[in-house]
């Protein structure tokens, strides 16, 4: 893929960022989903690949675009895998929240393992944790681990979890340990990007989250050179028989990060909202404000960039 293609797809996240954003605070997450969307959807037809979405909105039969399966781009470039979410945390972006973010990963065919809408256990982190963690070990002694790799105490440690029931175990077992914990209530793929910035205070996630979400954060720490490993947890036999129907049998296996995303991965970002690793879209005089960053796995280049985008008339709500 040539590398020109991600300063193509931050285009792309631009669009779907500024969409959305207008509708950050309004209280709905339905309209900030849309806009994204239908953004990103219209800034994709310029883009010259021959993508096919394995990572989408949803399947065909329940999203009219930017669903899994759909072909995007123009058609006359390399054949990709896309995954993407045009606003993680449409939500977050309805209450003003935190770490919304639009989101592309594009990588040679068949490099991204395709999984539908459900859940997998996550454990992810920053270079320092590479053949550190392991998925197998208890929170307790991943953090140590870690504090060890990182010549300190675990007391010093940052764990990133999603504010859910299904954490309470996993909360009271990190607090035992002395461990500091960020809660969150969405944001999986900004938790992972922030793993890897020292500014951040962040230093590891933990915990179960979407799949989608699980190879996009995969995509962004291949190009960063960081840790990730997931195992599959579909909450149901309607989701374990959508993972059979993907070919995915094997729900107890270990996904390490080149089995989650393989091969030449680009990875495009642009903050919706104010989060840990970029800001949000801020409206200027003229026009507004946007924090981006695109990173190739090939080459390990990390751009973070921003742009300020000039509007000729007043945009429409």
């Amino acid at each position: 893929m040539d590398r020109n293609l991600g300063m193509d797809l931050v285009r792309v996240t631009e669009a779907a960022a500024l969409g959305s954003a207008r509708h950050m605070g309004r209280g709905d997450d339905v309209a900030a989903d849309k806009a994204a969307i239908e953004a990103m959807r219209k800034a994709f037809d310029t883009i010259a690949i021959d993508g096919t979405i394995v990572i989408g909105e949803g399947p065909e039969d329940a999203i009219p675009m930017l669903y899994t399966g759909e072909k995007v781009g123009t058609g006359l470039g390399p054949r990709t895998d896309v995954a993407l979410d045009a606003i993680e945390g449409p939500a977050t972006c309805a209450t003003g929240g935190y770490n919304a973010l639009a989101v592309i990963a594009v990588a040679d065919a068949g490099s991204l393992l395709g999984v539908p809408d459900t859940y997998m256990e996550k454990i992810a982190c920053g270079p320092e944790g590479r053949g550190v963690v392991d998925l197998d070990r208890s929170p307790t002694d991943n953090l140590k681990a870690l504090a060890e790799a990182k010549g300190v105490y675990v007391e010093d440690l940052t764990v990133v979890v999603l504010d859910r029931p299904r954490h309470l175990k996993l909360i009271e077992e990190i607090r035992k340990t002395g461990a500091r914990i960020k809660l969150i209530s969405d944001g999986d793929v900004s938790a992972a990007l922030a793993t890897t910035q020292i500014q951040t205070g962040i230093d590891i996630m933990m915990g179960v989250g979407r799949a989608p979400q699980g190879i996009l954060a995969a995509a962004a720490l291949k190009c960063l050179d960081g840790e990730m490993q997931a195992r599959l947890k579909p909450r149901n036999e309607t989701e374990a028989g959508q993972l059979r129907a993907a070919g995915i049998y094997d729900f107890g296996r270990k996904y390490r990060l080149d089995e989650l995303a393989s091969g030449n991965v680009i990875f495009a970002a642009t903050g919706v909202t104010p989060g840990d690793y970029l800001a949000g879209v801020r409206y200027v005089k003229g026009g507004a404000m946007t924090n981006s960053v695109v990173m190739r796995s090939q080459t390990k280049t990390v751009r973070l960039m921003q742009a300020h985008h000039r509007f000729d008339r007043r945009p429409e709500y």
